[in-house]
């Protein structure tokens, strides 16, 4: 699934949200220096948000696809999963990871992240929570339950925050464990979007349980979901929580 992604990569990147302005100026002015690794970076969101803030970004990433696509906005790349990547000895400010840290090992992930951060290096590692209205929800879990009766969405009872709060103290554990950071914060942003009802099924093929679904499936998924969307008059507010874990080396 990590690699599915670049399916469609003008649609990821037109449709994928940035990260509010004030994550990226704290990550930042907390690193010692402007010369930032970003893994995962796809089609170079957070990357040319770093970018703008007056940093040097190099990006890492799996799928050729995305990085040609970050290529061509401005934002270096090397493809690679972050595991595998080489070094070649050079060292970073700041390491990033937006929406990504979830694909790379628990255990290699912070000792590598480690040894190519300079002196008070910063790793940071953030993402968007969301919970779309219920009956947005109920529409797409119910799709999920006709073209993806087994797949793991479908039967998940879980809130995003329950799913995210899970995840983010599995980031912080493994920081923990490397014996290489200070102990790690939370960090938290709170914003809101709107979105009609194209955007938001625009967005939804972006997202990992619906990447590889075949057109028809696809179609009929979204059919479902749009319709819940024009009961609400046809838009609603999303209320959005950008998480982050952030620590120093040691």
């Amino acid at each position: 699934m990590a690699e599915s992604f670049g399916v469609d990569a003008d649609r990821y990147d037109r449709a994928r949200p940035s990260y509010p302005r004030e994550l990226v100026d704290r990550i930042v002015a907390a690193s010692p220096g402007l010369d930032v690794l970003d893994v995962g970076c796809g089609t170079g969101i957070e990357a040319r948000q770093f970018r703008d803030a007056g940093c040097r970004v190099l990006g890492v990433d799996p799928d050729a696809r995305m990085a040609d696509f970050a290529r061509a906005g401005g934002i270096d790349v090397e493809v690679a999963t972050f595991e595998d990547w080489d070094t070649g000895g050079r060292t970073f400010d700041a390491v990033v990871a937006g929406q990504a840290w979830h694909w790379v090992d628990p255990v290699v992930g912070p000792a590598k992240a480690a040894g190519v951060l300079r002196p008070g290096g910063l790793l940071a590692l953030f993402a968007h929570v969301f919970q779309p209205p219920a009956a947005v929800a109920d529409a797409l879990a119910e799709g999920y339950r006709r073209v993806l009766p087994d797949s793991p969405f479908a039967g998940e009872s879980r809130s995003a925050a329950e799913i995210y709060d899970v995840m983010f103290t599995r980031f912080g554990d493994g920081i923990r464990e490397s014996g290489r950071f200070d102990e790690p914060e939370r960090w938290r942003f709170t914003w809101e979007r709107s979105y009609t009802r194209d955007e938001w099924l625009d967005f939804l093929p972006t997202t990992g349980g619906l990447t590889g679904l075949a057109p028809d499936a696809l179609a009929d998924v979204l059919a479902g979901v749009g319709a819940a969307i024009d009961a609400l008059g046809g838009r609603f507010v999303l209320p959005y929580t950008t998480l982050a874990v952030v620590a120093k080396k040691s």
